[in-house]
């Protein structure tokens, strides 16, 4: 039995073409290499199969083949083609034939913004082979799932992203401040006062805190507001809003869903926004089926 681990490929490459030419001349010239060096190899490959392969021609002129030889051409002709399309073909990704199953981290807000289109118009991108799941993406849990291979995109704002994860930006988000359609301070632009003195609904990610993002900007300004209530999910709270008189600081993008309950103001202040973004792992990067859902999620961010 010939042991693998010490076969060069070059060495089956020049017996193909030893055994199709039957010289060594004419051999080395196919292969661009010289006479002396395809002279080696014909021995190493004598060795390497225990046979001459090409024994001198009874006329003394050139070479022919041992049956040893003649048995090999067809078999190594068809290897080699084999391993020529292995080396040279490019894996393919149809969504509408192939099976797969995706599953994408995000938070309550990503899902709500990005989940909902794309699981709405998944049957126009996708097969019934090609199935996806959601997840709840909770910071560092998330990145070893993403490195264990057990989630194929992140979806978070810049802070959420590992260092050596791959990354796309998917869009640019802003806060407004949402109340009920109704509420008793009626519907004029905020101002700051006004805005200190509403009672807030917080969303901690992390859970349980009382003061946010919003926070920081009004502390420095040397204001602060009053916040009632906080909950961990943002879905959770156009709802919440609709039924009372909290007020709440929420994306931009999200609220759109909720126009037809809500009414929406700028902030009376300057405050800055955030980017969401796709990440996933080095190893995925070319990925004929990861790159199809990449794209697909950032199309989908597009409209």
């Amino acid at each position: 039995m010939i042991d693998l681990k010490g076969v060069d490929l070059n060495l089956l490459v020049s017996l193909d073409a030893l055994l199709e030419e039957s010289n060594v001349t004419r051999a080395a010239a196919r292969l661009h290499l010289t006479q002396p060096a395809v002279s080696t190899q014909l021995a190493r490959l004598r060795q390497m199969f225990g046979d001459p392969l090409l024994i001198p021609a009874p006329s003394g002129r050139g070479m022919t083949r041992s049956a040893r030889g003649t048995e090999l051409m067809a078999p190594l002709k068809a290897a080699l083609a084999q391993v020529e399309a292995v080396v040279r073909g490019q894996p393919s990704f149809d969504p509408f034939v192939d099976a797969r199953r995706f599953a994408i981290a995000g938070s309550d807000q990503a899902v709500a913004v990005l989940g909902f289109r794309l699981m709405q118009s998944w049957p126009a991108h996708a097969g019934p082979n090609a199935q996806l799941a959601f997840v709840a993406a909770e910071s560092a849990v998330s990145v070893d799932r993403l490195e264990r291979g057990e989630i194929d995109v992140l979806i978070g704002s810049e802070r959420m992203v590992p260092p050596w994860a791959k990354a796309r930006k998917l869009y640019d988000e802003r806060f407004v401040c949402v109340q009920r359609k109704g509420h008793p301070r009626g519907i004029a632009p905020l101002n700051l006062d006004t805005y200190c003195a509403l009672e807030h609904v917080l969303v901690s990610t992390s859970g349980g805190s009382f003061f946010g993002f919003m926070d920081e900007h009004l502390q420095a300004l040397g204001r602060a507001r009053r916040v009632a209530l906080s909950v961990q999910h943002f879905t959770v709270v156009p709802e919440l809003l609709a039924l009372t008189d909290y007020v709440s600081t929420l994306p931009a993008r999200l609220v759109t869903r909720y126009r037809e309950t809500l009414d929406v103001f700028e902030l009376p202040f300057e405050a800055r926004g955030f980017a969401m973004f796709a990440a996933w792992h080095p190893r995925s990067h070319l990925d004929p089926a990861s790159v199809w859902l990449r794209d697909l999620l950032a199309q989908v961010a597009q409209t």
